[in-house]
C-alpha cells in the first residue's frame, strides 16, 4: 500500500511537472498580445457567419411574434 501511495506520488509530480513544462513552452513561444490587437481564430475564410440572425429568419420570427401577439 505504502509503495503504491508512493508510486501515485511521483506519477502526480510527473504530471505537474510536464505541465509546467508545457505551459512554459507556450509562453515563450507563443504571440505577443497587444490591447486593441484583433484576435485570430482559425477558421475557414468561407465558412458561414453565426454571429448574426439571417434576413430570412429574422422575418418570419417577426411575422410569428405578430401572430402570437396579436
Amino acid at each position: 500500500m505504502k509503495r503504491l501511495a508512493i508510486l501515485a506520488f511521483y506519477g502526480v509530480g510527473a504530471l505537474a511537472i510536464a505541465y509546467l513544462a508545457l505551459y512554459a513552452y507556450a509562453v515563450f513561444t507563443g504571440r505577443d498580445l497587444q490591447p486593441g490587437d484583433p484576435i485570430r481564430i482559425f477558421r475557414k475564410p468561407d465558412a458561414p457567419s453565426y454571429s448574426g440572425i439571417s434576413p430570412s429568419f429574422a422575418s418570419v420570427a417577426k411575422q410569428s411574434m405578430l401572430q402570437h401577439n396579436g
